[in-house]
């Protein structure tokens, strides 16, 4: 019996999985988490095998965020992403994260029971799309950013200043601007918005229409 978590923050998706789910007798729904805070206290609370997280919420630590923390508990379950978001950044910093696998919402039912089964024992669980995109970035890496300095941008493009950047990842002022630092130089920039619009174009992180 696969014991299971759902995080997501729309209440609509959280409830298609559930019905999905729910078909399949050796899966247990545990519990459903709408922020990233509900789904770590969960896991750290609960008996957990597995927790299908989507990667933004609409308050608190990230999906990312939220997986770190997961996977630092004692006894942590295994993570996988379930998201509608498939940049390079967000696949590579999900992993990094410590997920055991990343779907896109779009998947087929049987590929994301599939995936369950697969993560929930630790075994590599990727979309085809996704992992397409794995393969491309490792022939061709081009630029990259690590994982906080994404993070740091992802935030500016979203309109956050420093002491706000600073106040929702954790870190110091000054932290903050190292990471737009580096990231300007690896990009060949000198200013916000110009970082902002050469990331979005080398698909580091989204677009200002992705939701």
């Amino acid at each position: 019996m696969i014991r299971l978590v759902l995080a997501d923050d729309h209440a609509i998706v959280r409830a298609g999985l559930r019905a999905l789910l729910e078909r399949h007798t050796d899966i247990d729904i545990v519990a459903e988490a709408a922020t990233g805070d509900e789904a770590i206290a969960l896991c750290r609370d609960e008996s957990v095998d597995l927790v299908l997280m989507d990667l933004r919420f609409g308050s608190g630590p990230s999906g990312v965020e939220a997986t770190r923390r997961i996977r630092a508990l004692p006894d942590a379950p295994h993570v996988l992403v379930v998201t509608n978001y498939d940049t390079d950044a967000e696949i590579l910093r999900a992993i990094e994260a410590g997920a055991s696998g990343y779907l896109l919402k779009d998947a087929a039912p049987a590929e994301l029971f599939s995936a369950i089964v697969a993560a929930a024992a630790g075994v590599g669980a990727l979309s085809p799309a996704v992992a397409s995109k794995l393969m491309a970035r490792m022939r061709d890496p081009g630029v990259t950013l690590t994982p906080r300095e994404t993070e740091v941008l992802e935030s500016v493009a979203a309109g956050l200043s420093n002491r706000e950047i600073a106040r929702r990842m954790f870190l110091s002022e000054a932290t903050v601007k190292t990471h737009l630092t580096n990231a300007f130089g690896k990009l060949g920039v000198r200013s916000r918005t110009a970082a902002v619009a050469q990331a979005r174009a080398r698909g580091i992180i989204g677009t200002a229409t992705d939701r």
